[in-house]
């Protein structure tokens, strides 16, 4: 199925609500996931439905974060970024803390351009 016709038949669906949520565990750990059912999926981490999942031996869970999407590819790209985040980054969303989260996400490798002109060799002007 090509790529048009495929958005067609997702706008053609009855409107569905996905969710991106964060999950702060009794370890000070976070938990990112995501579900079409906030209230249920909460419910299934604090209950310990599987024992083999992340917030099973790390309950009692507190629900910090939620973002609505539309579409699940929407969802799922934020889920996977948010995964990629440190806690620092996390942390700094759940409180927005704004200035926080933009100090985090700069670069600090010694190969940026902004390290490399605070050494004095930079090309860059």
């Amino acid at each position: 199925m090509n790529e048009s016709i495929f958005n067609i038949l997702i706008l053609m669906r009855p409107y569905k609500t996905y969710y991106v949520y964060i999950l702060f565990c009794a370890d000070k750990t976070y938990y990112t996931g995501i579900t079409n059912n906030l209230d249920r999926r909460v419910a299934q981490h604090e209950a310990g439905t599987d024992p083999y999942a992340y917030t099973f031996t790390r309950r009692p869970l507190q629900l910090v974060y939620a973002e609505t999407f539309r579409y699940v590819r929407d969802a799922i790209n934020w889920e996977k970024k948010l995964k990629r985040w440190s806690a620092q980054k996390k942390k700094a969303l759940v409180e927005e803390n704004w200035q926080k989260l933009v100090e985090l996400s700069k670069c600090r490798n010694e190969s940026h351009y902004e390290i490399q002109k605070k050494m004095g060799r930079s090309k860059r002007k």
